[in-house]
């Protein structure tokens, strides 16, 4: 890692979990290639010039001198406030993240001798994971005898199912796991 990367954690200006990672641009000296292509700080095209030319008109204005596009022949140079560029993508970094949510698996667990009012709750339950983008992994527990009668849970299972096959598409057919039936529904809009 980078010294600029680690100093500020070590010297406690920020700690782990505030330091975000702000893509990095060549400023002012940093940028060493003779010829740049400049943008103006309102984005006017300046044209092709040399790099001092352009450091000149930056100072000028107050602003520093930023590479924003190094790979091509000449690279762009855009005249900006730095700091504001870094809080800026700061800021669209945290956006990001807030937006980014991780789906999750919410389990569901019925019985075999599960009544028609309370597999219509669980039901509602379901549907109300999957409008969140959630998928649903659902169990029917087999106690004692009760797993000898496989076909009764598969109906049981479908007869869940068709309370939520408006929210959700099934990953694959129930399947029979030790004492359990499993079966995971997926929300449509994935």
């Amino acid at each position: 890692m980078t010294l600029w990367l680690v100093l500020p954690i070590i010297l406690g200006l920020f700690t782990a979990n505030q330091f975000y990672i702000v893509k990095r641009l060549r400023v002012n000296l940093e940028i060493r290639v003779p010829t740049v292509r400049l943008i103006g700080a309102e984005g006017e095209q300046l044209g092709i010039m040399s790099r001092d030319a352009a450091m000149v008109l930056a100072s000028e204005s107050g602003l520093d001198l930023a590479e924003v596009a190094p790979n091509v022949n000449p690279p762009v140079c855009k005249i900006l406030d730095y700091g504001k560029y870094q809080y800026h993508q700061k800021k669209v970094e945290m956006k990001h993240r807030r937006m980014q949510r991780k789906a999750e698996i919410k389990g569901i667990r019925i019985g075999f001798k599960i009544g028609d009012h309370d597999l219509e709750i669980k039901a509602n339950q379901a549907q109300k994971f999957l409008k969140e983008g959630n998928s649903v992994k659902v169990t029917l527990l087999f106690r004692g005898r009760e797993a000898a009668y496989k076909d009764l849970g598969l109906a049981k299972m479908m007869k869940f199912y068709d309370g939520v096959k408006d929210f959700g598409k099934m990953e694959d057919n129930p399947k029979k796991q030790g004492n359990a039936m499993l079966m995971v529904i997926t929300p449509k809009n994935n």
